[in-house]
């Protein structure tokens, strides 16, 4: 019997969460305590591909970039999301082999720089919505965004981020390879924060392009390049809630494709953060796809066994 393959979107948040100071060593052990509840898939024998958000990562890289920009040529987005999937998959692949040596599995683990075709025109390019970077007071941004020309908006009340471009994927590139890998059971870390934006130019060429690409998306669309049976949106909140954040708000545990549809129209989830998770999920289960859940790090085992998580099908 052929094994099982499933996507895994791992939410930035992962390796650095609200409130936390992002350094090195407390991603290292978050990325130790992350990988030690995906091991639940290796027990299982599951053929893997990983992708991981980047919005805090990426925000620290451009905003190092902004503050010694008199000194150093900053560097673009482009890039810094090029750097951030080689940090990240470092960490990540790092400690999952590890996990895999303490199991004595032998599976390897590879992380791929990823480049992902987007249309330089998509509407999303001048309309930022996508957050990255620390959360700040109102009055902490205003001075960031007056003297370093952010676009800003209010996640949630009081906490302030920064946004920049997100447009949707169209074609993620080096997907045959990143198929064949997975098949033959080797754990793929692939088109971290998304994957790098380019577009193909007037010239047939592949040019790169300021952008963050939502990674639940390109999560959806791997997972249907890789035939995955199941796609896992691993983020910092253990359900998807009807009504959120009024007071008859109750978590939804089981859902199908079409009910769920219903919800999305009716524009009830959060923009810019549960909203293209929900776009995800569908598109992922439209094509071929069986299973969805969505749940948090500490949940995934309570989730395998359908006790936590929000479990959606057709």
């Amino acid at each position: 019997m052929q094994n099982k393959t499933i996507m895994i979107a791992l939410g930035g948040n992962s390796l650095s969460p609200k409130g936390s100071a992002g350094s090195v060593t407390e991603q290292f052990s978050l990325a130790r305590k992350t990988m030690n509840n995906l091991s639940e898939f290796i027990d299982l024998n599951y053929n893997i591909c990983i992708t991981h958000g980047n919005g805090p990562q990426v925000g620290d890289e451009l905003l190092r970039m902004d503050l010694t920009s008199d000194t150093i040529p900053p560097l673009p987005l482009g890039i810094c999301v090029a750097n951030t999937q080689g940090q990240i998959g470092y960490m990540v692949q790092q400690t999952l082999q590890n996990e895999l040596r303490e199991k004595s599995v032998d599976r390897e683990v590879v992380t791929l720089v990823t480049q992902v075709i987007v249309d330089k025109d998509d509407q999303s390019i001048n309309n930022p919505t996508k957050f990255i970077g620390p959360r700040y007071t109102k009055t902490e941004i205003d001075k960031f965004a007056a003297k370093l020309g952010w676009s800003i908006k209010e996640q949630e009340p009081g906490s302030w981020r920064r946004v920049v471009p997100s447009p949707m994927p169209e074609f993620i590139m080096h997907g045959k390879s990143i198929k064949a890998l997975v098949d033959r059971g080797t754990i793929v870390i692939a088109f971290g924060g998304g994957g790098i934006p380019v577009f193909n130019n007037k010239d047939n060429k592949i040019e790169g392009l300021d952008a963050v690409i939502d990674k639940d998306f390109s999560a959806a669309k791997m997972g249907r390049i890789i035939r995955a049976q199941e796609l896992w949106i691993i983020s910092d909140i253990d359900y998807l809630y009807r009504n959120f954040g009024e007071e008859d708000a109750s978590p939804i545990k089981q859902i199908n494709s079409k009910e769920l549809n219903a919800l999305y129209e009716k524009n009830t989830f959060q923009e810019g953060t549960i909203k293209p998770k929900i776009k995800a999920a569908l598109h992922f289960l439209k094509h071929h796809g069986e299973k969805v859940v969505i749940t948090s790090i500490d949940n995934i085992k309570k989730a395998l066994n359908q006790k936590s998580g929000t479990i959606i099908r057709n």
